[in-house]
């Protein structure tokens, strides 16, 4: 339920009604929004009828049924987008974020080439695996803390913000020490107990959809870490499976545009996994741009022929820096002595 206060409500008017919503058994959340306070009763095993009752309360406009199952990612809660601050870039405010980086972090100095060549191209914070899941236990897994260091390193030579996957709730603590944004893989989107783990850390979460997923199980997914206390987290779109064996998977585009009307959260799109083809990257960042998208998630290795993961899909650095001059997101390079 959704108590929207009257534009005159006073402080004492807006208390009282988080009170009654606590007594009534739900938790209270306050959107404070710049004409008017709304207050959503979140819960399941609250007595509905008492806050339907609240419409008679002083300082009270109206009370609105949630229709939706995940309550504190709609926009039904909060019209006003959220921005998401990672170290100083902001995703959500209207420009497109562009993170690139390897799959995997292989070495020190695959990563540190990756990083200096992405930042010069254009890209606003640096990727990059610590820890992989794969599909065969007999493929490169990640170098772990070792891959952390050298992408904090990298972090500090470049001033990229870096987002990695966490892989289980016992990583948590050592990723959230490294990471600006920790990343929920899509074999981890419905790990209930790590994503519970994550609503509690500082750091912002960046949340993949799962291969398999509908929309409504990724946004509910989201409502874990909102339920938390995790407010700082951000969608990505990065294909589902389908029918379709050309590509490694289907680009969801339809799923940014829906999840921009249902949600007041950032969304990327990753064309990487969304396709499996390096050839596809540019086109489907476009696409994925033109459907609303807040940014991008791009694969970047140094040579995509020798890459330890996911080559076929990794863009080149001077295939980054074609890809950020078609999207116009490339620094204008400097006019050549006549």
């Amino acid at each position: 339920m959704i108590v929207n206060m009257s534009t005159n409500a006073t402080p004492d008017e807006i208390d009282h009604i988080i009170e009654r919503i606590k007594e009534c058994g739900f938790q209270a959340h306050v959107v404070q929004g710049a004409e008017r306070t709304i207050i959503g009763a979140i819960g399941s095993s609250g007595r509905r009828s008492e806050i339907e009752a609240l419409r008679a309360a002083p300082g009270v406009d109206e009370v609105i049924q949630i229709s939706h199952p995940f309550k504190l990612v709609s926009r039904q809660l909060r019209q006003a987008r959220t921005v998401v601050d990672v170290r100083g870039k902001k995703i959500g405010a209207g420009d497109v974020v562009v993170i690139a980086g390897p799959c995997s972090v292989e070495s020190e100095a695959q990563l540190l080439e990756t990083a200096h060549a992405v930042k010069a191209s254009g890209a606003s914070m640096l990727r990059g695996g610590a820890y992989k899941p794969r599909t065969s236990p007999y493929d490169f897994q990640g170098l772990g803390v070792e891959a952390l260091r050298f992408l904090q390193k990298a972090s500090s030579e470049t001033g990229l913000p870096i987002v990695t996957e966490v892989m289980s709730e016992a990583d948590v603590e050592i990723v959230e020490e490294y990471a600006d944004m920790m990343q929920v893989g899509a074999r981890n989107m419905q790990n209930f107990s790590l994503l519970r783990k994550l609503a509690l850390v500082s750091k912002p979460v960046l949340l993949k959809r799962g291969p398999s997923a509908t929309v409504k199980e990724w946004l509910l997914a989201a409502e874990y870490l909102l339920a938390g206390g995790n407010t700082n987290v951000v969608l990505c779109e990065r294909g589902i499976k389908t029918f379709e064996t050309a590509t490694r998977n289907t680009l969801d585009l339809a799923a940014v545009a829906l999840v921009k009307e249902l949600s007041h959260l950032p969304v990327l799109a990753d064309p990487s996994h969304g396709t499996g083809m390096r050839s596809l990257i540019t086109p489907m960042s476009k696409a994925a741009v033109a459907a609303g998208a807040d940014g991008l998630l791009i694969e970047v290795h140094p040579c995509p022929e020798r890459a330890l993961s996911d080559g076929p899909q990794s863009l080149d650095l001077q295939g980054f820096q074609e890809l950020m001059e078609s999207l116009g997101q490339a620094p204008a390079r400097e006019a050549k002595a006549a």
